[in-house]
């Protein structure tokens, strides 16, 4: 038996595109679309004032000529027996018909998943709808942990570029820095060499200058006495005498010792630390900026915190509340360089600030309020920038070498215990700037040890190079 698409398809053959019926006396025009003689003999009717004899066919608009149709009585056969059939022209050729019934299908068979008009369809349809939403639950929820591991990932490249990035601009920054160092190094040993040079030059020009008259006198006595022996007896008598004495007190005086040997000190150093300690700053804390819960020590070089509170002056230099002090030292110029043991503390912020900083109102550690600091907070190493930097830290420090270059902008910090980089905060300086301490406070005795400044050997104490 025919399928609904077939019918469908012959349906539409057998209806007239401007009427919308069965083909009535079915004609073709040049195009080849089919029409009813009427219907096509009104259309031209209706279009003759417009385009003359020619008209538009009206479904390809392709020309054709009035009058110019061909009857087709095949098609009129096709109509004659699609009509018993009780089908409406227009039907769509893709409707679903059951095959047994011919009628559109309603329901749904579910045993053998084939349709028919014996089960209701929208029923099944209904029940897989729900199907297919408990379905697309689990799959949307695997599609976000899918986009969230997407996002993670993106984050974790971002974070590694950035991390890279700053070990990029560490170690471009170190050796700008190691390279001045290392110039500014050439130059002082030159200078150096060259001072040793002059003061040695000049006391063997000496020697040889004092030799050299002696020698002359020496010729001239000799000269003398060659004479003397040439006189008569009579002449060579005639102060013969002082003759002899002047000649016996004549005594070779040696010239001054000169070693041949350079004196030491001309070794290069290709060392950081080594060289930054050519800066070395005998820093010492300033009492009247510290907290009152923070205690000094009697050569003011190491600071820690006390739970109870000290009666002390409310000056405008103390800071309260924060538990901050100063070094005593303020900077306008220079390089300076000093180290701080920090031992196993759990919490510390170290740095400088801007010497006009509030004291009595807590402002966020940050360059833009006048601090440049790094911090340890619960394991965490921290540059206080806003935000702050994440520092990552190899071997956990035990000392903080500060490196001030006022002129260049710059403070840097150094992990002593490994000798690596940290951190270098860029930031154009005005006004006195000062070292900054807080040991933070003692969190139940964890973070009870004391912050101290390392003593600076008394060889190198202001010695701050060139």
């Amino acid at each position: 038996m025919a399928s609904a698409v077939p019918i469908g398809k012959a349906l539409e053959e057998a209806t007239c595109s401007i009427c919308l019926e069965y083909l009535t006396e079915p004609v073709t025009i040049e195009c080849g679309h089919n029409f009813c003689r009427a219907c096509i003999t009104q259309y031209s009717e209706r279009r003759k004032s417009q385009s003359g004899t020619k008209f538009p066919c009206p479904e390809c608009r392709a020309l054709f000529q009035k009058g110019n149709f061909r009857p087709n009585r095949q098609l009129a056969n096709i109509i004659e027996s699609i009509k018993p059939l009780r089908l409406q022209p227009g039907q769509a050729q893709n409707e679903n018909l059951c095959e047994t019934h011919k009628e559109k299908l309603q329901l749904f068979y579910k045993e053998d998943g084939k349709a028919t008009c014996a089960v209701p369809i929208e029923e099944v349809a209904q029940g897989y709808k729900v199907k297919l939403q408990e379905i697309l639950g689990p799959l949307r929820q695997k599609l976000e942990e899918a986009l969230a591991l997407v996002s993670a990932e993106e984050k974790k490249i971002r974070e590694w570029q950035g991390r890279v990035e700053n070990r990029r601009q560490s170690i471009t920054r170190e050796f700008k820095t190691l390279h001045q160092l290392l110039s500014e190094e050439k130059q002082l040993l030159l200078r150096r060499l060259a001072e040793e040079e002059r003061e040695t030059l000049q006391r063997l020009q000496d020697n040889h200058t004092q030799l050299s008259e002696q020698s002359a006198a020496l010729i001239n006595r000799i000269t003398e006495l060659e004479e003397k022996c040439q006189q008569p007896a009579a002449e060579l008598l005639q102060g013969v005498k002082s003759a002899l004495i002047r000649s016996e007190c004549v005594k070779l005086q040696p010239p001054e010792a000169v070693s041949p040997a350079l004196k030491s000190g001309y070794k290069i150093c290709l060392d950081m630390r080594e060289m930054l300690k050519r800066f070395t700053l005998d820093v010492t804390l300033d009492p009247d900026t510290a907290h009152p819960n923070l205690v000094l020590s009697q050569d003011r070089k190491s600071v820690r915190h006390k739970t109870k509170r000290q009666n002390l002056p409310n000056n405008p230099e103390r800071f309260d509340p924060c538990v901050f002090v100063l070094g005593a030292e303020g900077f306008t110029g220079g390089r300076h360089y000093w180290e701080v043991e920090v031992g196993d503390k759990t919490r510390w912020t170290l740095g400088v600030c801007k010497e006009s900083v509030s004291r009595k109102s807590p402002d966020h550690l940050s360059p833009k309020n006048g601090y440049w600091t790094v911090c340890l907070r619960d394991g965490e190493y921290e540059a206080l920038t806003f935000p702050a930097t994440p520092l990552h830290v190899g071997i956990r420090p035990s000392q903080v070498g500060i490196f001030l270059d006022y002129k260049a902008g710059e403070v840097s910090f150094y992990n002593v215990s490994d000798r690596s980089h940290l951190f270098t905060f860029t930031d154009p300086f005005s006004g006195t700037v000062r070292p900054f301490f807080s040991p933070c406070a003692k969190a139940g005795g964890k973070n009870a040890a004391p912050l101290i400044i390392c003593s600076v050997p008394a060889q190198a104490r202001g010695n701050l190079g060139p």
